[in-house]
């Protein structure tokens, strides 16, 4: 049986998702396990796709955390 590929996300969840580790990052011991936070508050898969969006996101932003997963 294959999987069927999920529909894309819309951009719009992609920066509130974004924004949501900015704001959260403190409250965690590391932005590895803020980014996992808020993937599973917004249902959006793990960590790893959350900070994939980031990644994309900081060349456009200039600023925000460091989106690499050592941090």
């Amino acid at each position: 049986m294959t999987r069927r590929p999920q529909p894309p996300y819309p951009p719009e969840l992609h920066e509130r998702a974004v924004r949501m580790v900015a704001e959260i990052r403190d409250d965690y011991d590391s932005l590895w396990a803020a980014m996992n936070a808020v993937a599973e508050k917004l249902g959006v898969g793990t960590g790893e796709t959350v900070r994939k969006w980031g990644r994309q996101a900081e060349p456009d932003a200039g600023q925000g955390p460091r989106y690499n997963r050592h941090n």
